[in-house]
């Protein structure tokens, strides 16, 4: 049995004593305890060395693609007999033992037994194959091994997304650090002079202003010609003459001036950062730049993790990208999902009318899932595809503007309808031939309607009258009624008299009996 070993100084053709001993693959390790048991067990046939690091590294990449490379064939048709032929040839990866069974037509062996026995060769390949030094060795599989990894990543300078990611996120934290210092820096230089918040807005031009002033009570001396426009210094200087800001010391100005450095070199460290970021997404993803903008295409890029990923994913995807907590929000509650993410900073859609971004969003979305497929797959660096790109969804904006634009003035003909042209008339003139002279005036008959008035008037008072008899005879009975309660309260009064009356005298007969038997008893 023939052993094809593959080391990163070349290949290697060993002759296996005794195929048998495979049928063990446990006790394998045995035979190479030693050099002198691995070179009885297996003998080197043949070796094939690699001319340089091109050569060993096409040849390792075809190995792992499972691939047969010119070399390999050459030396295996080369060093092989038709008698060998006939034999098996051991192999470590089954995907390239396959490949060179059907280009060679040799039997191939490769499974387990066939990796104890690889295992075996390597523990012992300093013995098995002479002038090869171990530290040679080491350097070599150290050299081919950081090829192989450079190849895997597909490494190129070029085409390394990783610095625009962490430009971006770089870039975000400035942002957050220049606005927190220059909140500090107006919050604390505001105490001195409080009306220079409002006068200068931008907060680089504040910091340089405090740092070039100092004290309010230098401003009508300072040149601030460099940094303001002539209206706002003037408005400026006017301002520190009768500024209400409290005094501070030459200590607190100091601390005030260093903080105004940092922001000042922050400010241009971030404006240096956002060139190499801008030309680093020109390189890296032109198509994509072109289309959505250096911060947008970064940020998307950032999100999905690499340029790669953002290539697989599809355009319903990249539309929502940054917006996964409305999203599943949205489907949780059962409302209606998010139309754009990072996608809707894109300048195509702040374009756009309230009304159309979903539409634009999801134009874009699909013209940047091109782009970004061919930023990363593609051979060229040019952004045709990306232009081309832009100018459909231009073109599209264009279109659905249009539409809106003709509903907006269909709509409010629909609202107000056709009034009709006035058409003057003339006045007729004054005719004297058609006066005439009136005579005694005789009474008129009246009118129906006069006559349904008046009978409706009489009805009227016929039933006021009505009411009015009925509401004195209501009247009448209500008094009547109260006179009879009246006469029976008075009976009732009179009755209780009369009874007090009885009982007080028979009470005072009884006091005059008592007195009478008291006078009798005593005599």
């Amino acid at each position: 049995m023939l052993v094809l070993f593959e080391t990163p100084a070349g290949y290697a053709l060993f002759k296996m004593s005794d195929a048998g001993k495979l049928e063990n693959p446990d006790d394998l390790f045995k035979f190479f305890e030693t050099p002198e048991a691995a070179n009885k067990t297996v003998k080197l046939k043949a070796f094939s060395k690699f001319e340089n690091t091109t050569d060993a590294l096409s040849a390792v990449t075809a190995i792992v693609e499972g691939k047969v490379s010119k070399n390999l064939k050459k030396f295996l048709s080369d060093e092989l007999s038709e008698k060998d032929l006939k034999d098996k040839l051991a192999v470590g990866d089954a995907k390239l033992g396959s490949a060179i069974a059907k280009k060679l037509g040799i039997k191939v062996v490769s499974d387990a037994s066939v990796n104890e026995l690889m295992r075996g060769i390597r523990s012992q390949l300093n013995s098995l194959i002479s002038g090869l030094p171990e530290s040679d060795m080491n350097a070599m599989i150290l050299g081919l091994s950081h090829s192989l990894s450079r190849y895997k990543l597909k490494f190129s300078p070029d085409k390394v997304d990783t610095m625009i990611i962490q430009a971006i996120a770089l870039l975000d934290d400035l942002d957050k650090e220049l606005n927190t210092y220059a909140m500090r820096v107006k919050e604390w230089y505001g105490w001195h002079f409080p009306e220079m918040g409002k006068i200068v807005v931008d907060n680089i031009a504040y910091a340089k202003t405090v740092k070039k002033m100092g004290f309010r009570t230098n401003g009508a001396e300072t040149d601030f010609s460099d940094i303001l426009p002539e209206e706002l210094e003037k408005e400026l200087k006017e301002a520190a003459e009768v500024s209400m800001g409290t005094e501070i010391s030459d200590e607190d100005i100091e601390n005030v001036t260093y903080l105004c450095d940092q922001i000042i070199s922050i400010a241009e460290y971030r404006a240096q950062l956002y060139d190499y970021l801008k030309n680093r997404m020109m390189a890296i993803a032109p198509n994509l730049t072109v289309l959505v903008g250096e911060l947008v295409g970064a940020r998307l890029i950032a999100h999905a993790g690499s340029l790669l990923n953002l290539s697989k994913a599809p355009a319903s995807t990249v539309q929502i990208l940054g917006a996964e907590k409305a999203l599943f929000r949205a489907l949780k509650s059962k409302h209606d999902t998010p139309k754009y993410g990072l996608i809707y900073h894109a300048s195509l859609v702040g374009q756009a009318g309230p009304k159309i971004k979903g539409k634009i969003a999801r134009a874009v979305a699909t013209k940047a899932a091109l782009s970004v497929r061919y930023d990363a797959l593609g051979e060229s660096v040019t952004a045709d595809v990306g232009i081309e790109g832009r100018a459909k969804v231009e073109a599209r904006l264009r279109q659905l503007e249009g539409k809106a634009g003709r509903a907006v003035i269909g709509s409010a003909a629909k609202a107000k309808p056709n009034q009709k042209k006035h058409e003057f008339v003339a006045a007729s003139t004054y005719n004297p031939a058609s006066d005439i002279v009136m005579g005694e005036a005789t009474p008129e008959k009246k009118s129906k309607k006069r006559k349904a008035e008046s009978d409706e008037e009489e009805e009227e008072s016929s039933k006021k009258e009505k009411k009015e008899k009925k509401d004195k005879k209501k009247k009448e009975a209500n008094g009547d009624a109260k006179e009879a309660n009246g006469d029976g309260e008075e009976k009732k009064k009179k009755k209780k008299r009369k009874t007090e009356d009885a009982d007080g005298e028979e009470a005072e007969g009884k006091k005059e009996k008592k007195k009478k038997k008291k006078e009798k008893k005593a005599e």
